[in-house]
């Protein structure tokens, strides 16, 4: 019997939980650059990116070989056991390429989630406060204390009863749907008049640009105005790069077009080419509030992922990848700008650098049965999306910034026929 999506969908609903979400029902079997080929041999075109995990694309020569020489040598101790240089190269790595002129200290991890948890974690040890002020539509991870964070219970924590105490949600701003920036500072001043206390508030955590939220940036005048705020109050700042980070936006991190720096900065996803790795970079007096032992994990900062990494950061380099993560937002932003004129359910066209989306709405209400339709379309022509958003009408681009001007025009000419084929019926 050949194997088909099909049938391992059907040995998937039987082995796998219920509670893995799959998006598309397609079985990768091998794939390079911006390129994925399914188990019965068709070729997609990547705009998803493992959710934003290939910034450097599929496999990327200089990732494979650098992890294929690691394991030559070896693929763990525990650094907490046995040290290796490539995790501290990555640390000295990441403590240059985070915004901040201060010096700083890093800890490696292996998922997004961690890394929240982590950088909460330092926050409260730093300042001996418990509270952390989270945002609405906030995506921070899956994890228990990550969830109580996400401003988002369907489907992350339903069912699933309260998550933890101490966190307090604050308005993310977003004038397309009616939030300003004076709106979500003064909702921040609610919390401090009503729920607790600024001395009791350890943190303020926000992504720069909201991943799972549904692309919404921040400005730099609110950042400033945020950072001022917890400055004020001794609170540290805590930037989510987890989604944004590794060149996303045209800069390395997105707080690099902010105007000011974060205390604490998560970090994983594209930062290791698809290998698993995460961390958070901080003030080195900040990070250094936790003893040792009190942070770590038995695959954190692993020997093959720090090796990919590595080799990431000198593909950024030698492939001008932040100068082509701009290239590439331009050129989507301007097709998806034409889309739009012909497409009035486009209610608006946003991104910093390569992280685009597109907002769909009818009547002035948000629409998600076409941004569901459209992902199908997509797929039956041949390219791969994601949607996201609070009430998931938003898709997303985070195609590899290594993908050619040839395959990104052909990516949205299928979007383009996709629109046409959906909305206008």
């Amino acid at each position: 019997m050949s194997t088909t999506n099909d049938s391992l969908m059907a040995r998937r609903q039987a082995a796998v939980a219920g509670g893995v979400g799959q998006i598309h029902p397609i079985f990768t079997a091998r794939a390079e650059n911006a390129s994925v080929w399914d188990v019965e041999g068709r070729e997609f075109i990547d705009f998803a990116g493992g959710i934003a995990v290939l910034n450097t694309g599929h496999l990327h020569p200089k990732v494979k070989a650098a992890v294929a020489a690691q394991l030559e040598d070896f693929s763990h101790t525990c650094f907490m056991v046995l040290g290796y240089e490539s995790y501290i190269q990555v640390c000295e790595k990441l403590n240059q390429l985070v915004p901040g002129d201060f010096a700083k200290k890093t800890a490696l991890f292996t998922s997004g989630s961690e890394a929240v948890e982590n950088a909460v974690k330092v926050a409260r040890a730093y300042t001996k406060r418990a509270g952390v002020i989270a945002f609405t539509s906030g995506y921070h991870g899956r994890t228990m204390a990550a969830l109580a964070l996400t401003g988002k219970v369907a489907p992350y924590s339903k069912g699933m009863g309260l998550m933890s105490a101490n966190v307090f949600r604050a308005e993310f701003p977003c004038a397309l749907h009616g939030v300003s920036d004076d709106d979500a500072m003064a909702s921040i001043e609610r919390i401090f008049k009503n729920d607790a206390e600024p001395s009791d508030i350890a943190a303020i955590i926000l992504e720069p640009v909201q991943g799972e939220g549904g692309f919404y940036a921040v400005s730099p005048a609110f950042m400033q105005r945020l950072r001022a705020l917890c400055d004020r109050e001794g609170i540290m700042l805590i930037a989510d790069e987890v989604q944004t980070g590794a060149g996303r936006t045209g800069t390395f991190f997105a707080m690099e077009q902010m105007g000011v720096s974060a205390d604490i900065t998560t970090f994983a996803k594209s930062i290791a080419g698809g290998f698993p790795l995460s961390g958070i970079t901080g003030r080195a007096q900040v990070m250094d509030a936790i003893g040792p032992g009190g942070l770590g994990g038995t695959y954190g900062g692993n020997p093959l992922a720090c090796a990919a990494a590595l080799a990431v950061l000198e593909v950024f380099e030698e492939e001008k990848l932040l100068e082509r993560a701009n290239a590439i937002g331009d050129r989507i932003k301007s097709a998806l700008n034409t889309m739009q004129v012909e497409h009035p359910q486009i209610a608006d066209v946003r991104g910093l650098g390569a992280m685009n989306a597109i907002e769909l709405m009818e009547d002035g209400k948000p629409a998600p049965q076409y941004c569901a339709q459209i992902l199908a379309e997509a797929r039956n022509r041949g390219l791969i999306l994601l949607s996201c958003g609070t009430y998931g009408n938003v898709l997303r681009i985070l195609v590899p910034l290594t993908v050619s001007d040839t395959q990104l025009d052909a990516g949205l000419g299928i979007l383009k026929t996709s629109f046409n084929a959906v909305l206008k019926g």
